[in-house]
């Protein structure tokens, strides 16, 4: 690991916008934030742009953006700093432990922006618009709770539209084509890192946003299409 990453992945420990697997969290945000105000996620949030985007337009909600890498989380702490965004906080952690940090409803919506659509079948229970991912939100979601993606992968996007449907999940908005709209609604035009790379490459950049079913999901249950989902047996 570079003399970079080892000096970030250092600081991050340090910054007070920070969490890295910490305990005792479930129904605890209220004291991380300093406020009730209603929790959103930005998932594999990379640099946290969409996270900061949100904070910066919404500062009566608070968002939290989750990722691995600490070394991307640092520019988005560290830029949450000096704003300051006191309402743009970041996990460290490991997505599908999810379930570790937050308590039954304690998140109001979740964004899923540019994610790695894992386009071999072998790799698809890694997409995180899997039936087994939406399981993982479901009990964690408020009534009435929403998951947003922004993607510029055509497969993943005809993906989750097919796990929308075979999940029995209420569509609420599906754009084919951001920019091609007359005018992009104001939450659409954050743009991430990558959504500014890929526009200069002139892809194509979707949205779905939905809800899930009240009934509880059970993913082995939910039946794909055989080019969607593939795999067979347990990870």
């Amino acid at each position: 690991m570079g003399q970079k990453k080892l000096q970030r992945f250092a600081e991050i420990e340090t910054f007070p916008n920070v969490l890295i697997y910490p305990e005792g969290m479930p129904g605890q945000w209220h004291t991380f934030f300093k406020n009730d105000h209603p929790l959103t996620l930005e998932l594999a949030c990379g640099k946290g742009d969409y996270t900061l985007g949100l904070a910066r337009r919404y500062p009566e909600r608070n968002f939290l953006g989750v990722d691995l890498k600490g070394n991307r989380i640092w520019r988005g702490a560290k830029t949450a700093m000096e704003e300051p965004l006191p309402n743009a906080g970041f996990l460290r952690t490991q997505i599908d432990k999810l379930g570790n940090y937050f308590a039954q409803g304690e998140i109001a919506e979740i964004w899923i922006t540019f994610p790695d659509p894992f386009l071999r079948n072998s790799k698809s229970k890694k997409r995180l618009t899997h039936p087994k991912f939406l399981q993982l939100y479901q009990p964690l979601l408020a009534k009435d709770g929403t998951i947003n993606l922004k993607t510029d992968s055509a497969e993943l996007y005809t993906f989750t539209q097919e796990v929308i449907e075979a999940a029995g999940c209420t569509l609420i908005e599906d754009i084919p084509d951001i920019y091609a709209m007359t005018e992009v609604p104001p939450l659409l035009q954050i743009r991430t890192y990558y959504e500014g790379m890929h526009l200069e490459d002139g892809r194509t950049i979707r949205y779905l946003k939905f809800r899930l079913p009240e009934a509880p999901l059970d993913w082995r249950s939910i039946k794909l299409p055989s080019h969607a989902d593939a795999v067979e047996g347990e990870d």
